[in-house]
């Protein structure tokens, strides 16, 4: 019974790869097309001698074989739509694939002529599990590189046939598994193989399915892609390599697999311990991998990304702006470390350092026409040229300094150049597998370079303008302090007035005494402010009795005019006791100055819900609607003589740091009222009197 489904199951994939040839016949336009039909004809001719021999005879692993080597040149012919060395590297992983198809194709073409006794037929058929595993495990590799490296509008195209190809391949490496973990003759590997006919027979329909395959096919296989599929394929290589060993060697006298092996791990045991400890053979091997398997040197993506990562590193311990700067530069070519040297004054000496050896270099003094010349060409200079006799023309013709000549130190130097200026340069240190630079090198150190000049440039600015804020930050202190000062002279000015009329007066000098004391408090605290780590001028706000406040800036302006306190003054605001008696202050000033002499003042204070209002009003001058929007509260603008223009500027800025806001009702001949709004204390926390009349 089982015959008899293996034979029908195997002769339903015979003729449904027959209709598929019959079918894609007709569309034999170019190489892979023609190749496509060979291997489902290949694949029918496997199915038809595997229902006429059985899964176990020598020919149905012949022709087994020669289907799989049918199917991998299919995937070699649609690879190839890759250019120059960018294959190079996928060959060797075909090459291995082709290599383990190789050797199970002479393994079955020895068992199909040569007799073998049943212990020896029974070696070949687990050496051939092992093989088959192998060139599975491989092929799934190259399907998926060759799917996965194909451009999004080449996918679909390919979508049937690839999907056919990983299953039929990845029944294979269950059913060559289990046939070696359980042996040939277990009944679950006959029943797998029974079926195996049958599950391609329904395979088939996906290789008709199909739009074009190198017409339309675009591969471009990253590196990653490539050095992974090396390495699966090496360790598949090296297990079909001691599964034959072990195979052929198995009868003999001496385990000659077992030395095979212990000298293998050896080896590999060398070159692990080897690679990582020497900076020469890491560096040897990646300039070698780098020359046979790829069109290109660098893998320009990747390079550009960790680039930028190192030079763009904004974490708190992150080292400075110009170590980043020499060591993304030197990750390019594995350079140990490097100097970043700058020219200050005709004299070029080192800004920054990273890792390298024995000290920076010393300065160098008269090398300005070096620095002018390498700005004006921009070339990467390689010293060892210098050096041995074999740079080019054009570097011998640069009026390089003789001691950085004869710095053995120096590899490479890259000029980093910001819109045509010379801003620096960057000496690479001398790597352990020392090799010449080429132009691929050239090319990508001078792209970086320009790229590193610019965030060195960008970093010079905002340095500068850095300074330029503390600057202004500093005039600014300094024109309000002024306005102040200003403030204080009319204060000392009055009472040395009155002191002529009321020197003989105990109580006037009493007076005198306290106001000359608390001058000297507000000019020290002037020159605090001046400091540039003084904190902000609203240090700490919290609940205060608005009388005391008022009545200290009303006591400051009474001797000149007088000023009245009105309303409820005995409620509390949430403010800085010293900011807003300042800027009452300046309020003060400016409706003093506004009108004449005989007409009050008044500073009224009110509720106004959760706000307290304090309004400064008087009967001057008054200002136009234009004055007040425009002009009013910007610095250095006064419709006073001698006036800074700063009061009203500076009382909005105090009185916004408190969250409160000022505004203005003003009309010219009519006078002007100040309203600051701040809020109001909480109900527990205000004045005695002031509960008692909530």
């Amino acid at each position: 019974m089982q015959e008899l489904i293996l034979f029908w199951s195997y002769a339903a994939a015979a003729c449904a790869f027959a209709s598929v040839v019959l079918w894609r016949a007709r569309f034999r336009t170019d190489r892979s097309e023609k190749l496509l039909v060979a291997s489902c004809a290949a694949t029918a001719v496997w199915a038809l001698v595997a229902a006429v021999f059985g899964r176990a005879d020598p020919m149905t692993m012949t022709f087994g074989t020669l289907r799989n080597l049918a199917w991998v040149m299919l995937l070699y012919d649609m690879a190839g739509g890759m250019r120059g060395q960018s294959l190079t590297g996928v060959r060797l992983v075909f090459g291995a694939v082709a290599l383990s198809i190789g050797l199970h194709l002479v393994l079955s073409t020895i068992a199909l002529i040569v007799p073998l006794s049943p212990a020896q037929f029974d070696d070949v058929l687990s050496t051939g599990s092992l093989l088959r595993i192998t060139t599975s495990a491989g092929a799934l590799i190259l399907v998926h590189n060759v799917y996965g490296q194909a451009a999004p509008e080449s996918r679909v195209s390919i979508r049937g046939p690839m999907l056919g190809l990983t299953l039929m391949w990845g029944y294979d490496l269950n059913l060559a598994t289990l046939a070696y973990l359980q042996g040939t003759n277990s009944s679950a590997v006959e029943d797998l193989f029974a079926l195996r006919g049958a599950f391609m027979a329904v395979t088939a329909p996906l290789f008709a399915w199909t739009g074009g395959l190198r017409r339309t096919l675009k591969i471009k296989l990253s590196r990653a892609a490539t050095f992974q599929s090396l390495s699966l394929v090496a360790v598949g290589g090296y297990l079909a390599l001691m599964a034959v060993l072990a195979g052929a060697l198995r009868h003999t006298e001496w385990n000659w697999g077992s030395a095979g092996t212990a000298a293998l791990l050896l080896v590999l045991i060398a070159g692990a311990v080897i690679l990582p400890l020497s900076e020469w053979s890491r560096g040897w091997v990646k300039v070698k991998l780098a020359k046979h398997l790829f069109e290109h040197r660098y893998d320009y993506r990747t390079e550009w990304l960790q680039f930028t990562a190192t030079l763009g590193r904004a974490e708190p311990d992150a080292p400075p702006l110009g170590d980043r700067l020499i060591k993304a530069l030197a990750d390019i070519v594995d350079a140990p470390g490097g100097v970043l040297l700058v020219s200050d004054s005709g004299v070029i000496s080192t800004a920054a350092s990273w890792n390298w050896p024995k000290g920076s270099p010393a300065p160098l003094h008269d090398a300005g026409e070096f620095w002018s010349r390498l700005e004006a060409c921009r070339r990467v200079i390689e010293f060892d040229g210098l050096r041995n006799g074999w740079a080019s023309p054009q570097d011998r013709a640069l009026p390089v300094p003789q001691q950085l000549v004869a710095d053995d130190r120096a590899w490479a130097g890259i000029p980093l150049v910001h819109h045509d200026r010379l801003i620096g340069i960057v000496l690479l240190a001398t790597p352990d597998y020392k090799r010449a630079l080429d132009w691929e090198d050239f090319d990508l150190l001078r792209a970086a370079g320009r790229h590193a000049a610019s965030a060195l440039a960008e970093s010079h600015v905002q340095q500068a303008l850095a300074n330029a804020q503390r600057f202004e930050e500093f005039n600014r202190r300094f024109a309000f302090i002024l306005h102040d000062v200003k403030n204080l002279v009319s204060q000392l000015s009055l009472v040395t007035r009155n002191a002529e009329r009321h020197a003989d007066n105990p109580e006037f000098r009493a007076d005198m005494v306290q106001t000359l004391k608390s001058s000297v408090g507000k000019m020290n605290d002037l020159l605090a402010r001046l400091s540039p780590k003084s904190t902000s001028r609203v240090q700490r706000l919290e609940p205060q009795p608005l009388r005391p406040i008022l009545a200290a800036a009303i006591a400051a302006k009474r001797g000149d005019h007088d000023v009245k306190l009105l309303g409820d003054a005995g409620i509390s605001a949430v403010a800085d006791s010293a900011a807003l008696e300042q800027a009452v202050g300046h309020l003060l000033q400016n409706a003093v100055e506004a009108c004449s002499p005989t007409l009050p003042v008044t500073v009224r204070v009110s509720s106004r819900g959760d706000d307290v209002s304090i309004a400064i009003a008087d009967q001057g001058t008054g200002m136009d609607s234009d004055f007040v929007r425009d002009r009013l509260f910007q610095p250095f603008s006064s419709s006073k003589p001698g006036g800074f223009g700063i009061g009203a500027f500076e009382a909005r800025s105090l009185i916004a740091a408190m969250g409160g806001q000022i505004s203005v009702d003003s009309n010219p001949g009519r006078g002007t009222t100040f309203t600051i709004l701040l809020p109001a204390a909480p109900a527990e926390q205000q004045s005695e009197p002031e509960r008692k009349r909530a």
